[in-house]
């Protein structure tokens, strides 16, 4: 969970907008949505959303390498799938259309139910620890390099291929 100032999907959608014109940055807003529910363009704005997925490549050193961070902040949707959904459909985005091999997670020690879905659900592995900061770092490799120089997915990403609704400032009624 953020430390940021829960804000309304309008503001969410420009903070998105904001971020779209950022290289460093990428996030996916999670909606909630009833079962058989079809979120369309024209319906979007009337969902309510529940949290948030990002990606920062703040790495400098290595551009195909992102920090992932994931928020559900309406406790009633939390341990509900809708975060592991959305990660690996993160995961997925970045590895296909970004060209990310490597993604970070740091979680605070006391997330505990964070720290088990990236170790158990997502094939995460821990790297570190930092006592001062109280928090664990996970990674996920996405691709390798073979010995020619060639790279090839990580073993237990699925060949996935969805569509993302995107929209436009002139969508949102503000």
């Amino acid at each position: 969970m953020t430390a940021s100032e829960p804000l309304t999907l309008t503001e969410e959608y420009e903070m998105q907008d904001s971020w779209h014109l950022d290289e460093e940055k990428c996030t996916f807003i999670i909606l909630a949505r009833e079962p058989g529910q079809v979120i369309t363009a024209s319906n979007v704005l009337e969902q309510k959303m529940v949290g948030d997925v990002n990606l920062f490549f703040n790495d400098h050193d290595d551009p195909h390498s992102a920090e992932i961070e994931i928020m559900i902040a309406e406790p009633n949707y939390r341990r509900k799938g809708m975060g592991l959904e959305a990660i690996r459909m993160m995961i997925t985005y970045a590895r296909q259309s970004l060209g990310t091999k490597r993604i970070t997670a740091k979680i605070s020690t006391d997330n505990k139910g964070s720290i088990q879905l990236f170790l158990t659900q997502l094939g995460f592995v821990q790297i570190s620890f930092s006592q001062i900061f109280e928090e664990v770092t996970l990674e996920k490799v996405l691709s390798v390099e073979t010995e020619n120089g060639e790279t090839n997915p990580g073993e237990d990403m699925l060949d996935v291929k969805f569509e993302t609704l995107e929209l436009d400032l002139k969508d949102l009624d503000l």
